[in-house]
């Protein structure tokens, strides 16, 4: 994507649209106006989160840090995301609206188109990274030009191993060499923009979690058969 998302994200104004249905937390398609011209985004304001007893308010700062931690592994898995102070409903993540077959997920992806399967196979380990405590199958989504994305991203990057996510395809294969190359510098220091949106115990694990893989090399197994979130879709 070109700057102008970014542009349009962090200075366009902002419409609510409405509100996403079957949202867990208050979910809302704004409409952005710029400079750039118009276009559509997924505001979450912190207002709208439940409370949680596992992670603390703020879970908009996750959905950023997700965003920024597939930036600096040059990835483009996650749709550009910036944090928003003066929104409609106050604080929150803005997050580039991806136009899409939303009759497409996971699993019709998997089932049905092949050549998506490295990048299924790189959001599976991202989510590992990231520590991903709800990858439901309609988290993945293939854009018009069949680019494949993950979003949803505020339950990641607990220090408790939480790892819940319908991507277990892929277990037990080896890591391509690219791929470990490219999350190796993780091992000893989380990128700044993503270690200041999350806390201590939190940048220590994810270097511990990338640790392990370069030692392991294959993507995890769930050997309890219980990391499903739900509903799975």
């Amino acid at each position: 994507m070109s700057g102008r998302e970014l542009t349009l994200l962090c200075e366009g104004s902002i419409e609510l649209v409405g509100r996403i249905p079957r949202s867990s937390n208050e979910t809302f398609l704004v409409e952005l106006t710029g400079t750039d011209g118009i276009s559509y985004a997924v505001y979450k304001p912190e207002a709208g989160e439940r409370p949680l007893s596992d992670f603390e308010p703020g879970l908009y700062r996750r959905e950023r840090a997700a965003y920024l931690l597939s930036e600096s592994l040059g990835w483009g898995l996650v749709p550009p995301t910036v944090i928003r102070e003066e929104a409609p409903l106050g604080v929150g993540s803005l997050q580039w609206f991806i136009q899409c077959d939303f009759q497409e997920h996971y699993f019709t992806l998997y089932a049905d188109a092949p050549e998506t399967h490295y990048e299924l196979a790189r959001i599976a380990l991202f989510d590992y990274v990231s520590n991903n405590t709800d990858r439901k199958s309609g988290h993945v989504l293939r854009g018009e030009d069949g680019r494949v994305w993950g979003i949803d991203h505020g339950l990641c990057f607990s220090a408790s191993f939480k790892l819940r996510t319908v991507i277990w395809e892929f277990a037990g294969e080896p890591i391509p060499d690219a791929l470990l190359e490219d999350i190796a510098p993780l091992a000893d220091a989380v990128p700044p923009d993503v270690a200041e949106l999350i806390d201590a115990e939190e940048v220590t694990a994810l270097e511990h979690r990338v640790q392990r893989l370069l030692r392991e090399g294959v993507l995890p197994v769930d050997r309890t058969g219980m990391r499903y979130p739900w509903p799975l879709v």
